[in-house]
C-alpha cells in the first residue's frame, strides 16, 4: 500500500515540477526579446530533471 501511495505521489510531484521548469523557461523568452533557452531543452530539462529527481526518491525510499 505505501508503495502505490509513494508512485501515485512521486509522479504527481515530478509532472508538477515539469510543468513549472517549463513555465518558468517560457516566461523567461517572453519576458527576453531573444530566445534564451529553445524549445527542445525547455521540453528535455522539463522531463530529465523530475525523472532523476523521481528515481532518486525512489532510490532512498527503497532502502528503507
Amino acid at each position: 500500500m505505501k508503495k502505490n501511495i509513494f508512485w501515485i505521489f512521486g509522479i504527481l510531484q515530478s509532472f508538477s515540477l515539469g510543468i513549472i521548469i517549463f513555465l518558468i523557461f517560457h516566461s523567461l523568452n517572453v519576458m527576453s526579446d531573444k530566445n534564451i533557452i529553445g524549445l527542445d531543452t525547455r521540453i528535455l530539462l522539463s522531463i530529465t530533471f523530475p525523472l532523476f529527481l523521481l528515481i532518486t526518491e525512489y532510490i532512498i525510499y527503497s532502502k528503507k
